[in-house]
């Protein structure tokens, strides 16, 4: 409501979660410590230490990927990104809506995964399954 300020809600469902982060993002985090940082306040702050507005971090977004070339690049593109990177590693639908804390496997599908280009094997299966019938019918 306007005149509260910034209200942060905790995530969307009952269970805290923790997630594993890749050791590149490990070691920006620990170039980045300064020592006396409070380890249980957010990571990356507005100007008073608190947490960032929504809306200016998309502004930032918007600033950082400049103009026309990158104008398509959104903050939903890196969970887009996340998630195809988990796909093409062999991840299941499962595992990428657990990263992304999703209840429903079918909304990460529906929203994050691309959908694949039809699968050769699809077609050698079929025909070693039907192989047999269709030379049963030229010999018949």
């Amino acid at each position: 409501m306007t005149g509260q300020g910034l209200i942060r809600k905790w995530i969307k469902n009952q269970f805290d979660r923790a997630l594993p982060l890749p050791l590149v993002a490990i070691a920006m985090l620990r170039r980045r410590f300064v020592p006396g940082t409070q380890l249980d306040r957010p990571v990356f702050t507005d100007s008073g230490g608190g947490y960032r507005d929504p809306s200016n971090t998309s502004r930032d977004i918007r600033v950082a990927r400049g103009p026309a070339a990158m104008e398509w690049l959104t903050s939903h593109n890196y969970r887009k990104t996340t998630a195809t990177v988990m796909d093409d590693a062999g991840f299941s639908a499962r595992q990428v809506a657990d990263q992304f804390g999703h209840s429903r496997v079918s909304m990460t599908q529906d929203n994050y995964m691309g959908r694949r280009v039809a699968n050769p094997a699809a077609a050698t299966a079929l025909d070693a399954a039907f192989r047999g019938a269709v030379e049963g019918e030229n010999h018949g």
